[in-house]
């Protein structure tokens, strides 16, 4: 019975749990709620596994179903990328290639991989944004960018596909005459809450009414990185950078790495996504960008 089990079935499966309901999937993929429903009832005879309980307004996952959620996104994700890759190979190569990339992502790290591009594809003009949060997004929503390196934006909208690229260091910092530079042992969040915590803000409207990673209710926000960067060296709050941008200051004591309690030591790892549009992937020059860019992983 397993080997009868459908993509139909799993892309139902994924939409159902992603939606909260089975009426809010039918919208999603443009079906009857009845017809939804049939599709996961017999998704989970084949399984032999109940994915859904029923029981309350609305389908809530069961343990199983979250388990096996994962295994459903992965497959679907994978014919996704397979039938992408064979679109953009099919397509024919891109007159210019306009790509948007994460604040967070090194930007020397990138113009390595374009010393490349250039004698790879000697007759495509690249065209390059570099953006936050959901900045990194909207030219790819619009049409502007054939794909965004995204890694600051944690939810995605629907029709995106992401691939797993790299990942960044991410330290929170202040300036080494900040009052949290000298505090003794791991800083409480209460602590934290006393002082300005320096945030990206963002340009598009994608992450309207959310908040990533706030941890002070006063906020200073700002739209640019590098003055991100002045201002904390500057002592006007702390917050989270790039440890690649900050490495040096680190080390010549201008800036100082804060040990927060629920952030492991020497930070976190932020995944860096390349992101595209399922009706409109790279061409092969794209495609070759992205490949070429997930071997920065190796490399750094």
């Amino acid at each position: 019975m397993l080997d009868g089990v459908s993509l139909d079935q799993l892309r139902t499966f994924v939409a159902a749990a992603d939606e909260g309901s089975f009426s809010a999937a039918a919208r999603r993929l443009r079906r009857t709620q009845s017809a939804v429903s049939e599709t996961i009832a017999n998704l989970e005879g084949q399984l032999a596994v109940t994915l859904f309980d029923r029981s309350g307004r609305y389908p809530r996952l069961t343990r199983e179903g979250d388990v096996l959620l994962a295994d459903a996104r992965t497959v679907v994700g994978a014919v996704d990328c397979m039938k992408s890759r064979a679109k953009g190979i099919a397509g024919g190569l891109e007159p210019e290639l306009a790509a948007v990339i994460d604040v967070f992502f090194p930007i020397t790290a990138f113009a390595e991989v374009a010393h490349e591009f250039r004698v790879g594809f000697p007759v495509t003009p690249l065209r390059l944004y570099v953006e936050a949060l959901g900045g990194v997004v909207q030219p790819v929503i619009d049409g502007r960018a054939s794909f965004g390196l995204v890694g600051s934006l944690p939810t995605l909208p629907a029709g995106l596909l992401a691939e797993r690229v790299t990942s960044v260091e991410f330290v929170m910092v202040a300036a080494a005459n900040h009052p949290l530079a000298s505090h003794s042992g791991m800083i409480p969040r209460e602590i934290l809450a006393r002082h300005v915590q320096l945030v990206l803000t963002d340009r598009s409207d994608l992450s309207a009414g959310r908040e990533f990673g706030i941890m002070s209710p006063s906020t200073w926000r700002l739209a640019d990185l590098f003055a991100k960067h002045a201002f904390l060296v500057s002592g006007l709050g702390w917050g989270g950078m790039p440890l690649h941008t900050v490495n040096k200051d680190i080390a010549e004591g201008r800036l100082v790495e804060l040990a927060i309690e629920d952030i492991p030591p020497g930070g976190l790892k932020l995944p860096m996504s390349a992101v595209y549009r399922v009706d409109a992937p790279p061409g092969p020059a794209g495609r070759w960008m992205i490949d070429r860019l997930k071997r920065c992983r190796d490399e750094t």
